[in-house]
């Protein structure tokens, strides 16, 4: 297992495998056990300008290429992640303590967007628009943008590289790919020896193994990419937003979540205990769409809190390597501390506590509080661990105002016998995504994905990825001669 990770512990720049040219290194620590993986010299500015010149140089010929042809490299790349999955898994459950379960969701999805890209290929048409001028005839046409900076987060590295990378290429583009720092191997690397063993040409998938520190806003602030697409913090996306706007240029933000699983009166309670108890504690919360909040109606709240207690204490927590592992680590001591307080805080503020679970090194075993003081700021930010606040409501009218009572906006559930009325309930949430009668984590490849408020700009997947990383380009053809008023 090691030498997965130390093969792979380069940059890769222009179809070469070269090390960084920094004064320190990135070490890439197994969160369970602490084992080092592998240690990889830095990525400077100077590396970030050859990545993003050797996208430049190789993107217009992969645009002309035939969209056949680039179907035909999906389905290569496709094949490949199916020969390995056993090996990418050991490689996730290791660099990300993601358990078996976690990463066999994880690269299903990754697969499910790899054939998406196979089809996106094929969906870049033009059209003929009329003209009130005589001989006028409009062409417009759909081209790509260029280049396209990738930046993915630590939690779903594997799938959420794969997604807007592979997206970008299929429609023309060129790519580099900035992978979180606690993630590099699984988030960047791993991906580009996949393109790579494909027969992607040198230079179209470029991965920088680098961290702000070093580079600062050189990622974002360099002149050829025209699109930043970025998965991570809202803090952090507002910046990069901020940056690419004092550019004219265009970022795409898939940004943190604050979602509400809500429990309605008439709701079957055990169909929900298990949708909130996944929806909370997969992946140990570490997911954006995760229901941080469980809003329950007070005439079933008492069933339904001592279910879901129930269930949650039955979770078993450590090493994520045990197939029956349900909890393994959060990614770093940072993480493990934060959650640390965040229930700390709870408790001072006068939260009741049904279940605490204890912290040893980055293992978080789960956690379930009531009673939450309205005002306290744990129920309007995102929690990324495995701690679970319930909070009881009287009726539809309160539900939605609770619901809507963060700067959050990503994804969210509701549970009820009567499908329309749930359905009237989601539309009423003010949420890029909301489902009935299910959890709140759901990504597939045709549907829109992306939040409104804090969470997020723009969306991915489907038609909409048309117009995160393609232009349209009006061309218009005279017939005949026109006439000029002078």
């Amino acid at each position: 297992m090691s030498s997965c990770f130390t093969d792979l512990a380069q940059q890769y720049i222009d179809g070469e495998w070269r090390p960084g040219s920094g004064s320190w290194d990135i070490i890439d620590f197994n969160p369970y056990n602490g084992e080092k993986l592998a240690s990889i010299t830095i990525a400077t500015i100077d590396e970030v300008d050859d990545a993003y010149r050797a996208a430049a140089r190789a993107q217009r010929a992969w645009a002309e290429t035939n969209p056949y042809a680039r179907r035909v490299f999906f389905e290569k790349v496709l094949r490949l992640v199916e020969e390995r999955e056993g090996e990418i898994t050991e490689m996730i459950i290791a660099e990300l303590g993601g358990t078996y379960m976690k990463a066999r969701f994880e690269i299903h999805l990754a697969k499910e967007f790899l054939r998406e890209a196979a089809q996106l290929a094929l969906r870049c048409e033009g059209r003929f628009l009329p003209s009130p001028i005589v001989g006028k005839e409009n062409r417009l046409y759909r081209v790509p943008v260029g280049v396209v900076g990738v930046i993915s987060p630590f939690n779903f590295p594997f799938l959420l590289s794969i997604k807007p990378v592979a997206a970008a290429l299929a429609l023309g583009n060129s790519v580099v790919l900035k992978p979180h720092q606690d993630t590099p191997i699984c988030g960047g690397t791993l991906i580009a020896k996949l393109f790579e063993d494909a027969g992607l040409a040198p230079g179209l998938v470029n991965v920088v193994l680098t961290d702000i520190a070093e580079i600062g806003d050189a990622f974002i602030e360099h002149p050829v990419p025209k699109v930043i697409s970025f998965t991570g913090s809202d803090k952090v996306g507002r910046h990069i937003a901020t940056v690419c706007a004092a550019q004219l240029k265009r970022s795409v933000l898939e940004l943190g979540g604050n979602s509400a699983l809500v429990v309605l009166d008439d709701a079957d309670i055990d169909y929900a205990v298990d949708a909130a108890v996944f929806s909370r504690y997969v992946d140990q919360g570490q997911v954006c769409m995760a229901a941080n909040r469980v809003l329950v109606d007070r005439s079933v709240a008492d069933e339904f809190t001592e279910k879901f207690v129930a269930k949650v204490r039955t979770l078993k927590t450590g090493d994520p390597s045990d197939p029956q592992t349900v909890i393994g680590p959060v990614i770093n001591s940072l993480q493990a501390n934060a959650i640390s307080a965040a229930i700390e805080q709870a408790v001072a503020e006068g939260a009741t506590v049904l279940v605490r679970g204890a912290t040893t090194d980055n293992l978080v075993e789960p956690s379930v509080l009531t009673d939450v003081p309205t005002d306290s700021s744990l129920l309007h930010k995102e929690i990324f661990g495995p701690v679970a606040l319930l909070v009881p409501f009287d009726g539809e009218e309160d539900a939605v105002r609770i619901v809507n009572d963060t700067p959050y906006g990503l994804s969210g559930a509701v549970h009820t016998a009567d499908i329309e009325r749930g359905v009237a309930f989601a539309k009423r949430v003010d949420t890029g995504m909301f489902h009935v009668n299910d959890g709140t984590i759901h990504d597939e490849p045709l549907v829109p994905f992306g939040g409104e408020k804090h969470s997020g700009i723009g969306r991915l997947n489907g038609e909409t990825t048309l117009d995160a990383f393609t232009t349209l380009k009006w061309i218009s053809v005279q017939h005949g001669r026109s006439t000029f008023p002078f």
